[in-house]
């Protein structure tokens, strides 16, 4: 028999719940032996009540958990930093297994947890904490050992492309489409985390630091979100070739330096990241020998999330039962240099409004010129009171020097206003 304890019976904790109810015989034949829920900690007890757990399962103190000695794993499904950090290093201690699903906490303070579990010979395992029901960091971690893992491209969270998916498909505007998102219940109230690229920085965190061996933390990420994202820039994305996307971009270069950011971004409409639309999440994989790979499915949801979180149980019951835990710790065993923003090299898609009369053009060409920017394509649309908009591509250049020349653009009499600056991803693919 192997004991587990869940911390947390909301969302996540009550489909634990729900697949154990259901599929607890073919859990334990899968595994070899049977698994039960002992204890399930939890503030809101009616919670539990809801779930079906019986009273007697339930607790308000954790170190009725920690100080029983049958318990085998704790599920940490609480969320945020604190208290579930102490209680997962708690546990440890005390020789217990730990499943997260726990994103925030996971890259912000993952190396404590990791150095933490070896320490004490534990298993720590975390697929619920990216992507939801997809699999991807076992894959990273076993199934694609023997790549150099080249770059992780993500959708990687379902309500902003939900959000850009009904902009592109109705051309509506984004606070229209928010509420939407909101009454519906894929968006929370606040927003923020969601449409900041908070969450999707968080996931890419975990990702790349996976890939590429080496610790890439929240606080190292790149970020920007989508509200600055109109209805205009999505129609002219489609008119030059490409869908926008809030993608989370982890790259590692010859030198061995890596970047990783989280930002929306045109994406060539024969990108197979493209056709991820509404609240479905994908990542995007290319190792050296494996070339080109990728994962699609839900990547958030009660059901989905649980599938992970007891995949990981199964796991850590198999190491058990073999004696054979802490078979797959901490990767992160290089030391590689993050790159910032401004070393970026990029194509961008610029729209800006200018006064309508001969010569604006050049003068326009000229500033991006002397900035060493180089211009892939233009649109001139005439709008209203002798104001065009006009809408640009360039070629690869670097960030810092766009930036220079938007700074200088900014200050002259022609430019009314500099609307958005878009990042081009995914055009250096050989094959479409």
């Amino acid at each position: 028999m192997i004991n587990i304890a869940l911390l947390g019976c909301g969302t996540v904790g009550s489909g634990v719940v729900k697949i154990f109810n259901t599929s607890s015989e073919m859990i334990a034949q899968r595994l070899g032996d049977l698994v039960k829920i002992k204890w399930v900690l939890e503030k809101d007890i009616d919670k539990c009540h809801l779930a079906g757990i019986p009273a007697a399962m339930t607790t308000q103190d954790f170190s009725v958990i920690l100080d029983d000695e049958e318990i085998d794993i704790v599920v940490e499904l609480i969320g945020g930093i604190e208290p579930a950090r102490s209680f997962i290093i708690a546990a440890m201690e005390k020789g217990k297994h730990v499943v997260s699903a726990n994103k925030d906490l996971i890259a912000v303070h993952g190396k404590q947890i990791f150095d933490k579990a070896s320490e004490n010979q534990v298993d720590f395992y975390f697929e619920a904490s990216v992507a939801g029901g997809i699999p991807i960091i076992y894959p990273l971690k076993q199934s694609l050992a023997a790549n150099q893992i080249q770059e992780v491209i993500g959708i990687l969270n379902g309500t902003t492309n939900y959000i850009l998916t009904k902009m592109s498909l109705e051309g509506r505007d984004y606070l229209e489409v928010l509420a939407e998102a909101q009454a519906l219940g894929y968006a929370e109230a606040d927003p923020s985390s969601d449409v900041c690229g908070l969450d999707a920085a968080r996931k890419i965190a975990i990702l790349s630091s996976i890939a590429f061996n080496s610790r890439v933390t929240f606080y190292d990420v790149y970020v920007e979100g989508i509200t600055s994202i109109s209805a205009a820039d999505i129609k002219y994305a489609g008119e030059l070739g490409y869908v926008i996307k809030l993608l989370a971009i982890a790259k590692e270069d010859e030198n061995k330096q890596i970047q990783v950011r989280v930002h929306p971004a045109f994406l060539p409409k024969a990108h197979p990241l493209a056709g991820v639309n509404d609240v479905f999440n994908a990542v995007f994989v290319r190792g050296d020998a494996v070339g080109e790979i990728m994962h699609y499915g839900r990547g958030a949801g009660q059901m989905p999330t649980a599938s992970s979180v007891i995949g990981d149980i199964i796991e850590i019951g198999r190491n058990m039962m073999h004696n054979c835990c802490g078979r797959i710790g901490c990767t992160c065993y290089e030391d590689k240099k993050i790159l910032d923003i401004n070393q970026l090299e990029a194509q961008y898609y610029i729209r800006m409004t200018v006064k309508d009369r001969p010569g604006v053009l050049a003068g326009i060409a000229g500033v991006f010129g002397n900035n060493n920017v180089s211009i892939a394509a233009v649109l001139q649309k005439t709008s209203q009171e002798d104001k065009a908009e006009l809408i640009l591509i360039t070629h690869q250049v670097r960030e810092q020097d766009l930036r220079d020349s938007l700074t200088v653009l900014q200050g002259m009499s022609i430019v009314a206003e500099i609307n958005n600056v878009i990042r081009v991803e995914g055009t250096d693919r050989d094959v479409y």
